[in-house]
């Protein structure tokens, strides 16, 4: 068990570094901050100078290590726009993301799953057949169409919503069923394929030839088994929570951390668009790991394989 986490924590390690490295390389790559911030009719000098300022006149490789350094130090820097620390500023939009993609985790988790057990005990039905049909719709159909398709329904049509803003709990409901209607698609059609084949192992024609009732089967044989891989997709999706807010705090003009993003990457704010792809990366990690361990744990066989 040991070995299986060290390799795991290994893992995380060096992806986060890699995430690091590659978000430092491409905003550095993508454009001059100091063209983007002071505009093309600047003089020359005042770029230099607002170059040197933020210590871009220097060679890539030694801006990557002062980058490195100051990150492993804490020091996540300063916003080109503000001159406030970035992590400052990306912190105080947690709290808005939070309001929307824990509402959004709930209703993915309490619709989708019971959705895709059902319809794997009645497969081939007409519920089956309507879930697997909603569920496709829902995790093919890009967020920024179903956002806008939301309200054009119940802001604009209906008006009983309001069509983006924040400061109230009406304000969240339409972009957190935004953010929610992809994720029960993919948790259903997940949780019926692991359900149907979890149903057609022997064990389970075994259960029920001894007299178990049907029920029983179900809590007791099939439900625990088919939760090994849905914990995977789940884990997925809490990892992704931030990531998946980008599109929908734009649209609905929610002040998350994805509305900083988009704004900060049109300015080049390097220190806060890093800083958010930091969080992003840390959180994404972090869900992962802690999947992986229980996943070791619902699965003796992987730590097994690991230890081998």
């Amino acid at each position: 068990m040991i070995r299986f986490v060290s390799i795991r924590l290994l893992r995380a390690a060096v992806t986060v570094l890699a995430v690091m490295t590659f978000a430092f390389l491409v905003l550095r790559l993508s454009g001059d901050p100091a063209e983007v911030m002071l505009g093309p009719d600047v003089p020359q000098d005042v770029i230099n100078a607002f170059r040197a300022q933020w210590g871009l006149d220097a060679p890539l490789w030694q801006q990557y290590f002062s980058y490195l350094g100051a990150i492993f130090t804490g020091d996540f820097g300063l916003s080109m726009r503000d001159r406030s620390p970035a992590i400052d500023l990306v912190m105080e939009r947690v709290p808005a993301t939070l309001q929307l993609t824990l509402p959004a985790l709930l209703l993915k988790l309490g619709i989708g799953i019971p959705a895709g057990i059902y319809a794997a005990l009645h497969r081939d039905s007409s519920i089956d057949r309507g879930v697997i049909l909603l569920a496709v719709l829902g995790f093919t159909i890009p967020s920024f169409v179903m956002g806008l398709v939301l309200v054009l329904i119940f802001a604009v049509t209906w008006n009983i919503l309001p069509s983006g803003g924040f400061g109230t709990w009406q304000h969240a409901i339409l972009p957190a069923i935004t953010i929610s209607i992809g994720g029960i698609g993919i948790l259903a059609r997940f949780s019926r394929s692991a359900m149907i084949e979890v149903m057609g192992q022997p064990y389970i024609r075994t259960a029920s030839a001894k007299g178990v009732k049907w029920r029983d089967v179900v809590r007791g044989h099939a439900l625990p088994n088919a939760a090994v891989p849905i914990v995977t997709i789940v884990g997925f999706m809490v990892g992704s929570l931030i990531a998946g807010a980008v599109v929908v705090e734009t649209i609905f003009s929610w002040p998350g951390i994805g509305r900083l993003l988009i704004v900060s990457v049109s300015n080049r704010d390097l220190a806060v668009v890093q800083c958010i792809l930091l969080l992003i990366a840390a959180v994404m990690v972090v869900s992962n790991l802690v999947v992986d361990l229980l996943y070791g744990w619902l699965d003796p066989r992987l730590r097994s394989q690991t230890a081998h």
